[in-house]
């Protein structure tokens, strides 16, 4: 009962109800509604494209035998670039200025790169690091604070494994500002041995002692040529410095087996170090 009166009263009211033009109703209908389907299968193939080129740079970037860091890096990046420009094309379609959706994603933008400045610098960074390649994964790489060997290459920080195998994260702002030494950049290296020995020992057999050492060794390489220099002497001892190539990952090896060679040879043949 409470229902129909309610009615009634509407029905025998003096409101005045505002005419609708149905025709108008109809074509806002039309209109958007095709605007929406559009979109939709627009989004759809949009969405199915940008998967294709993505898997087609990616095996073209296995093909080329780029850097895996420097693709996982690129995929997305092209990846969310090709989305953010089909999202704008969908607003276009819906009559709305992209200029201006533009211009306050670029205030936005703004305002959040200043927020996040050491990120954003750390972001560039890693881009210089992909891109230059001043160092890659596996390289031994030594910088004011750490040396190791490089694990991951992110965006935004790389990891270290230190020789006592201790895990180490560089920001890449760090990597890219400063100097650092990359002990693996060359197929060998020079290894550098001093030894001292007392005045009353024969240089001459010193050094004949230690020329044969090194002669016996494979792994030294005879070019570039080992070199046996008298660096320094005064009244109590000699010092000799002994510089031999070897190859870059026998680096640590080949100057443990030398030195136990030498202090052998030296036991043998009576040479007394100072």
């Amino acid at each position: 009962m409470r229902g129909a009166k309610i009615m009634k009263f509407f029905f025998q009211s003096s409101i005045e109800w505002p005419e609708i033009d149905v025709q108008k109703v109809f074509n806002f209908i039309i209109t958007y509604g095709l605007r929406i389907i559009y979109a939709l299968i627009i989004l759809f193939v949009g969405r199915k494209l940008i998967k294709w080129l993505i898997k087609r740079i990616n095996k073209h970037l296995d093909k080329s035998h780029v850097d895996t860091s420097l693709k996982t890096f690129l995929a997305p990046l092209i990846n969310i670039t090709l989305n953010i420009l089909l999202v704008l094309s969908l607003i276009g379609m819906f009559g709305i200025e992209v200029t201006s959706f533009v211009a306050i994603l670029g205030a936005i933008s703004l305002s959040v790169g200043l927020a996040f400045q050491g990120s954003l610098a750390n972001f560039a960074g890693g881009v210089l690091i992909l891109v230059l390649k001043p160092f890659r994964v596996g390289d031994f790489i030594e910088t004011s604070a750490y040396s190791g060997t490089v694990k991951e290459i992110h965006i935004f920080y790389t990891i270290l494994t230190t020789v006592d195998n201790r895990k180490v994260i560089i920001p890449n702002a760090n990597l890219s500002n400063a100097s650092l030494i990359n002990h693996s950049s060359y197929p060998y290296r020079r290894l550098e041995m001093k030894f001292s020995f007392t005045m009353d020992n024969d240089i001459n057999k010193v050094k004949s002692v230690i020329e044969q050492i090194i002669n016996e060794q494979d792994f030294v390489l005879k070019e570039p040529a080992p070199s046996i220099f008298f660096s320094d002497m005064n009244q109590k001892r000699i010092n000799i410095s002994v510089y031999v190539w070897v190859n870059n990952q026998d680096m640590l090896k080949v100057q443990d087996e030398l030195m136990f060679k030498f202090k052998e040879a030296f036991d043998r043949e009576g040479l007394i170090l100072a």
